[in-house]
């Protein structure tokens, strides 16, 4: 089992970026937290690295569905989304399969509410 979606973009990085939370917001997902890759290892390492973000998008409804059901599945959210520079002015853009991740967790009741989860962004990575 594979523990992402994945689609690879003909369009730039910030087009991918604007594209990919155009989707997440249509699927009822907001950005909560913005990890520039990027810049971080170029401060902090002082070393180049293809743009890279990091995307921590949040359903709230869902994720206070999980938090009610398994109180440590914080540990696991938001669900990541990660955009990445390919070269040739294309872009990947890839989600977290929360489905594999809950894998981890022994609760049926999680594994159904992580279904629902990664069927929205399935069709995120699909719109795109």
């Amino acid at each position: 089992m594979t523990y992402y979606f994945a689609k690879t973009l003909a369009a730039g990085f910030n087009v991918a970026v604007a594209r990919t939370t155009d989707a997440l917001k249509q699927e009822g997902f907001g950005i909560i937290t913005e990890i520039d890759v990027t810049k971080t290892f170029k401060d902090k390492l002082g070393i180049d690295f293809r743009k890279y973000r990091i995307l921590g998008a949040c359903n709230p409804a869902l994720a206070h569905e999980a938090l009610s059901l398994e109180d440590k599945v914080g540990t696991m959210l938001p669900c990541n989304v990660v955009v990445q520079e390919t070269g040739d002015g294309r872009c990947e853009v890839a989600a977290i399969d929360p489905v594999a991740s809950m894998q981890a967790i022994d609760n049926p009741a999680l594994t159904q509410a992580a279904e629902t989860v990664s069927q929205k962004l399935r069709a995120v990575i699909e719109r795109l």
